[in-house]
């Protein structure tokens, strides 16, 4: 079998499907895509809202609720407690299959019927934790989002095994950090990738460092200031000069590290423990090609946010794992799945389902949204054994013949993840908007939804400029002000909040939870592979530094070299 050069239906580029591609679609019984990986990999993200919530009202128990359906789309919306609750019954909302008619078309008319749940949580493993989304055993959490096993965590993302921590980005196995991309242990303040350490305060790629401020590439190490070392009694005198619970002087630290970081070489991808691998932020994976932000996957090719293990023989799947196995196009898949097709929302042990959304403990289902505890079932439809069989066979050889074709000439037939009109978000509501920005003109010209944002009818108690420079002068109630950040929205400091400032001896943020993680997501090296030569010994590399990029990007051979 050899290479295959395809033109993309969505950005009219080339790609290439290997010979191990191939293997993987044949084994998966699925013909080959026709939208190149990047384009994919958008389309996906446009099927997930992560941070956008709405205030709405269950159309079960009519109780009000924080949804992650913007009521304006007049989907019907159950409160987390009604749509996890036996007092209805999902099979009762399904259509007849009508093959006069695309599939595709008729699967849209079942979204406007079937009951979403109001966010994407398991309800039951949550204590004191409204406010989350696409997230699971939490506790006293807030606004934090793709998580899981965490507890007193604020404005966080892709965190698990996280405690008493805020606006932290990609932490694993974290306690009492603040500000931190990457990594896992305790008391790590604005750092990036600082695995193993404590007490390390704006430092980047230390390994194994106890007591370091504003440190770059060392390893098991402890009292060094901007890498040089010091006594332990210099080191704490130093600290405490530098007065951190001020704002003011956060401020002077930031205008100097990001390009003090720069000076020193970084390694062409963040990664450890790899076997075969390629991507970024890659960790304890085997034969894992061109994903991000994933740990302990196995055979498996343009993944992103696999978070739990384990995770084998998948492609095309972003957000999750935990024990997903034999999938391909999917976003927010896990939890013992296994030869799931094409999918958007399915997990708790869902086997042999295709083309549905929001699919929880179903087997052998096809094109059902909204489903629970099924068998059998064709757009939420129970069906014998047989009948189901029969029917499946017919829709795929349906699809064939009469595909769906969208405004822009895209078509699709089996073996395609869902067209880009089913996503039940906009555009620039959905996670794609992180990683593929586009402005209204863009998104409508590309034949993407757009929704017009909501101006927020708040209004300040607090000017930015009246807050106190030092957390020593700030007291309880200032939980009462309202504060507006300088991109229009609002935004409050919140109990818990305050407490881990307090406790760290910080002070409190200037700009809203939105614009600080903002911030993190621009410091973070995006999914998008490029060709490079290493800048020490010329080597070629693939990487997510671009080649006019300022940073200094080593292969592996010559970034040990540097550090060791």
């Amino acid at each position: 079998m050899t290479p295959e050069t395809k033109i993309c239906q969505n950005c009219k580029g080339d790609f290439i499907i290997e010979p191990d591609d191939f293997s993987f679609y044949e084994k998966m019984k699925v013909p080959a895509p026709t939208f190149c990986p990047t384009c994919r990999m958008q389309r996906r993200f446009m099927f997930r809202n992560e941070r956008n919530l709405y205030k709405g009202v269950c159309d079960l128990c009519h109780e009000s609720m924080i949804s992650i359906f913007n009521p304006e789309n007049n989907y019907t919306v159950f409160c987390s407690k009604c749509w996890w609750s036996d007092s209805w019954d999902s099979g009762d909302y399904y259509l007849d299959y009508d093959s006069s008619k695309n599939f595709f078309e008729q699967l849209k008319d079942l979204q406007s019927k079937a009951p979403f749940m109001d966010k994407v949580v398991s309800y039951l493993t949550l204590i004191n934790s409204a406010y989350i989304n696409h997230a699971s055993r939490c506790k006293n959490c807030y606004l934090i989002y793709d998580a899981a096993n965490c507890e007193n965590v604020y404005h966080s993302n892709t965190v698990v095994g996280v405690r008493d921590s805020a606006d932290c980005f990609m932490m694993n196995n974290t306690e009492l950090s603040y500000g931190c991309i990457g990594g896992d242990g305790s008391r790590i303040y604005f750092s990036e990738n600082c695995p193993s350490s404590v007490n390390v305060w704006y430092s980047k790629d230390c390994v194994g460092c106890t007591d370091c401020f504003g440190c770059v590439n060392l390893r098991n190490t402890s009292y060094h200031i901007y890498n040089e070392q010091y006594t332990k009694e210099e080191y704490d005198s130093k600290i405490s000069e530098l007065e951190l619970d001020k704002y003011s002087n956060h401020l002077k630290i930031q205008e100097h590290i990001y390009d003090f970081w720069n000076k020193f070489p970084r390694k062409y991808m963040y990664g450890r423990m790899n076997d075969r691998a390629t991507g970024e932020y890659v960790y304890s994976s085997k034969n894992a090609k061109n994903c991000y932000q994933s740990v302990l996957m196995e055979d498996s090719a343009y993944c992103q946010f696999i978070t739990m293990p384990s995770f084998k023989d998948c492609y095309d799947i972003s957000e999750w794992g935990n024990g997903a196995e034999l999938c391909i196009e999917g976003v927010t898949i896990g939890e013992g799945v296994n030869n799931v097709k094409y999918c958007s929302g399915v997990w708790n042990n869902c086997h042999n389902v295709e083309y549905s959304m929001y699919t929880i403990n179903c087997t052998d289902c096809f094109g059902c949204i909204n489903l629970r505890k099924k068998q059998y079932c064709i757009f939420n439809k129970q069906y014998t054994k047989e009948e189901y069989f029969i029917l499946r066979e017919k829709i795929i050889a349906d699809l064939e013949k009469n595909p769906y074709i969208d405004e822009k000439g895209r078509i699709w037939k089996y073996g395609e993840f869902l067209p880009y009109d089913l996503s039940p978000f906009s555009y620039n509501e959905s996670f794609a908007t992180q990683y593929f920005p586009l402005t209204k003109k863009e998104i409508e010209d590309s034949g993407f939804k757009y929704i017009e944002p909501k101006k927020p009818e708040y209004k300040a108690t607090l000017e930015i400029s009246g807050i106190p420079d030092s957390i020593h002068d700030v007291h309880d109630d200032f939980i009462k002000e309202i504060l507006e950040c300088n991109c229009g929205k609002f935004y409050r400091i919140v109990s818990g909040e305050l407490q881990l400032l307090n406790r760290f001896d910080l002070p409190v943020p200037r700009i809203c939870p939105e614009c600080r993680h903002d911030q993190r997501l621009a410091r973070l090296s995006k999914p998008f592979l490029f060709d490079r030569n290493c800048d020490k010994c010329g080597l070629d590399i693939k990487t997510s530094y671009a080649s006019d990029r300022p940073e200094i990007v080593y292969c592996e051979k010559c970034y040990l070299s540097a550090i060791v």
